[in-house]
């Protein structure tokens, strides 16, 4: 009897640990369960969250990235001229620079090749020896050496800029100063355009205010509205060229106030604010001041007045974009950013990354716009 139970007790014994390693592996199973039940409920969670955090263009009427291209990229008859001006051909070029238009569309269309120009001018010099006493040739002459000059001064900021470079910056701008006064001869008498041509040179050389204000003057009494000469003059009347915060807001007033509806100088204001936000701690915020939204507010109704074919139109909508943003206006910023379509204008083109600044502060505007859309429909069923 004995035997018996002590044989029991030891089959007991080594059936027991048998029985718990069942027993631990069950619990075990049914541990790794839980846990991947709550994995598979988080990855779910965080998927959702995601989905609700993503961004799809397309689903707020804007094109994908890789969709996207400069404002500045040349459109077909541009590029035409371009490609055969590289080859040595100039006549594309005269033939497309002497398209119709005002003085301005004009001077818009020299932008690519001057700066094709200051790379090359085998194809402008043989244009100059053909047809000396052509005055759209002088011009793109004289704006070539302007481009060259900037070139050799880079756009860094002066402390960062040899003294070579500045001898051969000030050198080239002194051959561009000749080139205008040959271009202001040939050219009619009533053309703005190498007036524009010159506000370069009368940064880079230091002009005072008061030579600049006859210079402005002379150019304002052949076109008293002409976008590109303030856009130029802007960047005279800012601070860290010619003049103060003070007195580029004061021209760019003084010519809003004289300007007609619809001359889209009024944006131009926006672009004075982010010169002078520029290297302010509180920029973020500055675009909230008061004054602020009240140039955004002339800006919007200035696009309202104009054509919708004039050529800062794009120009126009990419301040407004950036502007809007900045100051807590999303849902007003991205109808700005729909109507830009596949276009990145400034201020983005201004920056390193011109895609990537412009999609970054796209998203800004469509994640505030479905807020406050989400927001508008709470307090709707909460009325």
């Amino acid at each position: 009897m004995i035997g018996i139970i002590v044989f029991a007790v030891v089959g007991l014994v080594l059936l027991f640990p048998v029985v718990m390693t069942r027993l631990a592996k069950r619990k075990l199973a049914q541990l790794e369960r839980a846990k991947a039940t709550i994995a598979g409920h988080e990855a779910r969670v965080a998927a959702e969250e995601r989905k609700k955090n993503t961004i799809y263009p397309t689903d707020h009427g804007l094109l994908l990235g890789k969709d996207l291209v400069r404002s500045d990229e040349p459109g077909p008859e541009e590029e035409a001229a371009l490609t055969a001006a590289k080859a040595g051909d100039w006549r594309p070029a005269a033939a497309f620079l002497a398209g119709e238009g005002t003085a301005d569309l004009r001077w818009r269309r020299m932008y690519g090749l001057t700066d094709l120009a200051a790379e090359d001018d085998t194809w402008l010099r043989a244009w100059r020896a053909e047809r000396p006493q052509d005055p759209t040739a002088a011009l793109l002459h004289a704006n070539a050496l302007i481009s060259v000059a900037w070139n050799i001064r880079s756009s860094a900021r002066a402390t960062e800029v040899s003294s070579e470079q500045f001898a051969g910056f000030h050198r080239v701008l002194g051959e561009a100063e000749e080139a205008f006064a040959e271009a202001v001869a040939l050219a009619p008498a009533d053309d703005p355009n190498p007036w524009v041509a010159r506000i370069p040179i009368a940064m880079g050389l230091g002009w005072s205010n008061d030579r600049f204000r006859q210079h402005w003057a002379e150019l304002t009494e052949r076109d008293p509205h002409h976008w590109g000469a303030h856009s130029r003059a802007l960047q005279y009347w800012c601070a860290k060229w010619r003049g103060s915060h003070e007195l580029m807001h004061g021209f760019i007033d003084g010519a809003v106030a004289a300007a007609p509806a619809g001359s889209l100088l009024a944006p131009m204001r926006l672009e004075a604010y982010f010169e002078q936000f520029a290297r302010d701690r509180e920029k973020t915020t500055a675009w909230q001041r008061p004054e602020v939204g009240a140039a955004l507010d002339a800006a919007l109704a200035d696009l309202a007045a104009t054509d919708p074919e004039h050529p800062r139109v794009v120009y126009t909508r990419g301040w407004l974009a950036y502007g809007l943003t900045r100051a807590g206006r999303p849902t007003e910023a991205l109808e700005q950013f729909q109507a830009l379509g596949r276009f990145i204008p400034p201020p983005f083109t201004n920056f390193n990354d011109p895609r990537q600044s412009f999609i970054d502060l796209r998203v800004d505007a469509v994640q505030g716009a479905v807020a406050a859309k989400e927001a508008a429909k709470e307090a709707a069923q909460q009325a």
